[in-house]
């Protein structure tokens, strides 16, 4: 089966029940991605497929046969971070680094389809993504810099 990860189209043939998070990080070594409760509760997992967030655990890599998947590790332009990865160094955004891969393509995904979000609708688009250390309100700044910058 064919997946552009990334941005590069892959071959895979993966085991039919191998979920996208095995996938990535097992066969492609794209560790981006993290595994934490396995039941799509936390969102740690999350990655963009055709744009759209999903957790990489629940989601069978059979299932996205011609489809575009894209990681944290697909964000950077060369050595240029993504804005929102900048955004998230400066408005503190991150503690242990964890969930933030998962909070940054929730928070792409975000910024996709609504260029000014307020508060709330960033709190509610960010909602399956937890943060143990609590970094949650430095999430928001840093969305609501990206998307005033982009404004």
């Amino acid at each position: 089966m064919r997946v552009t990860i990334n941005g590069r189209s892959r071959e895979l043939s993966p085991e039919p029940l191998e979920s996208l998070l095995t996938t990535l990080r097992e066969r492609l070594f794209l560790t981006g991605a993290k595994q934490g409760c396995d039941r799509g509760e936390c969102g740690a997992c999350t990655v963009l497929l055709n744009g759209e967030p999903v957790c990489a655990c629940l989601t069978l890599t059979r299932a996205c046969e011609g489809a575009s998947v894209t990681t944290v590790e697909g964000l950077a332009t060369g050595q240029a971070l993504h804005p929102l990865q900048e955004a998230f160094i400066v408005h503190d955004a991150v503690q242990c680094g964890f969930c933030t891969a998962g909070q940054l393509m929730s928070a792409v995904a975000l910024l996709a389809r609504d260029a000014s979000p307020d508060e709330g609708a960033i709190r509610e688009a960010m909602a399956g993504n937890l943060c143990r250390c609590g970094s949650y309100p430095g999430i928001v700044r840093a969305i609501q810099a990206v998307a005033r910058a982009n404004g």
